[in-house]
């Protein structure tokens, strides 16, 4: 696994919990509550940067072709 792999599942796992800690006191702490969310939301974006859209390969595996007319 590489390391911005692992950087994004700690970014989730921390995240999660961090936001899970917050919501679970009985007095609960906003802004502790916000930094988690965020962190989750950065770990979440960073993981779905690196998937590809499943509309490019719809273009490239195309039996159509289409010729020039000069």
């Amino acid at each position: 696994m590489t390391i911005s792999r692992t950087i994004n599942l700690v970014c989730i796992v921390a995240g999660g919990a961090v936001a899970v800690y917050a919501q679970a006191e009985e007095k609960q702490n906003t802004y502790l509550l916000m930094g988690g969310i965020v962190l989750l939301m950065i770990g979440i974006y960073r993981v779905s940067r690196n998937i590809p859209s499943k509309y490019d390969k719809q273009e490239e595996e195309t039996y159509i072709k289409t010729e020039d007319e000069d």
